[in-house]
């Protein structure tokens, strides 16, 4: 299963007041987890960075200046998305952005049932808790000394493994994680050992016998199971008794 865990930094709180998206990160996932993909870019707002936004993620107008306008990155970054549900922290600020920005181009807005939100997740999970995803790192004990600022992709970054906690995914692996995804991950597949003699059955030759007996009489010599080798004649009891 794929999905994209999504973050936007921006100019403001409301795309309708003028606010514009100057950062998108996504960040794939393969069955819950990283796969190694990414989509970044940082974008030209075509306005003014008011000192309150840059103030949470350190993005001024002279950095922005000469990067692309989301015209020039929106093909490139709907099809990196596809049709993956969008894994996103308080998705409805996310997802009035992007669907501005594509309105702006006459494109299809994206469907907000397509939208993962983890904040109802985290109070499902934790009723009562705070719900910031610095909060929730903390919780989960993911390292936050590289996140002095806000930034799109670094968010997502920690999103995903904010996600994979909600979501039980670090159990589910641990579990469920074939040979060869294990060996991927520089890990060693070692086989069960074996016992070097069986265990002695606990089925008593008279048991065989009846059983042999019940095999031949009731089922006939069409019965499968004589087509196969049985328990009595491993046991060295034959099946007319």
């Amino acid at each position: 299963m794929r999905e994209i865990v999504l973050d936007t930094e921006t100019t403001g709180f409301e795309p309708s007041d003028g606010h514009r998206i100057v950062e998108i990160g996504c960040v794939e996932l393969i069955d819950h987890f990283p796969s190694g993909k990414t989509f970044h870019c940082y974008l030209n707002p075509e306005r003014d960075m008011p000192a309150e936004a840059e103030k949470v993620h350190g993005l001024s107008i002279s950095f922005l200046a000469d990067k692309p306008l989301f015209a020039d990155v929106a093909e490139e970054f709907l099809e990196f998305i596809g049709d993956a549900p969008l894994v996103i922290h308080n998705a409805a600020f996310d997802m009035k952005f992007l669907n501005a920005e594509l309105a702006r181009l006459d494109l299809a807005s994206l469907p907000n049932e397509r939208a993962i939100d983890t904040i109802p997740m985290a109070k499902l999970k934790f009723p009562g808790a705070r719900y910031s995803l610095d909060e929730l790192c903390k919780r989960f004990n993911i390292d936050l000394t590289v996140r002095s600022k806000h930034g799109a992709l670094l968010d997502a970054e920690l999103l995903a493994q904010v996600y994979l906690e909600l979501i039980g995914g670090r159990q589910k692996k641990f579990l469920l994680a074939t040979a060869d995804a294990f060996a991927e991950e520089g890990g060693e597949h070692r086989p069960a050992r074996q016992r070097p003699e069986p265990l002695p059955s606990l089925v008593t030759a008279a048991e065989l016998e009846a059983h042999a007996k019940f095999v031949a009489k009731e089922l006939g010599e069409a019965a499968i199971w004589l087509k196969l080798e049985t328990p009595a004649e491993s046991a060295g009891v034959s099946k007319a008794g």
